[in-house]
């Protein structure tokens, strides 16, 4: 199955964006910023603002992440193993969005026929 234009250039860009994610991790340590942006706790929430807002604290226990902190191995804190870590969360993150894209798209093209 051949990609047409459009495609190729999708999957560049979420190749791209895979290979970028290590800016999150990179640039807090730049600044001193601690977590990564929007990576907060509701426990650094508190500490920033001195309240926990109400959604924050009813739902953050609801989800866990299938690679918390992306990574498998939290024992290895090098940027370097972070970095590799955060590119491969990107791209079973985006295996995954891509493959239900594609099962959407043929149900939908199957139910237009």
């Amino acid at each position: 199955m051949g990609l047409n234009r459009l495609q190729k250039r999708i999957l560049i860009i979420l190749i791209l964006l895979c290979l970028i994610t290590p800016v999150g991790i990179l640039l807090p340590m730049f600044f001193n910023a601690g977590d990564a942006w929007g990576e907060w706790s509701a426990q650094t929430i508190k500490d920033l603002t001195g309240y926990v807002p109400e959604g924050l604290a009813k739902y953050s226990e609801v989800w866990k992440a299938p690679l918390t902190d992306y990574t498998l191995n939290s024992g290895d804190n090098s940027i370097v193993h972070q970095s590799g870590f955060y590119i491969v969360s990107g791209i079973i993150g985006a295996t995954i969005t891509y493959i239900l894209m594609l099962i959407i798209s043929r149900i939908i093209v199957r139910n237009e026929k």
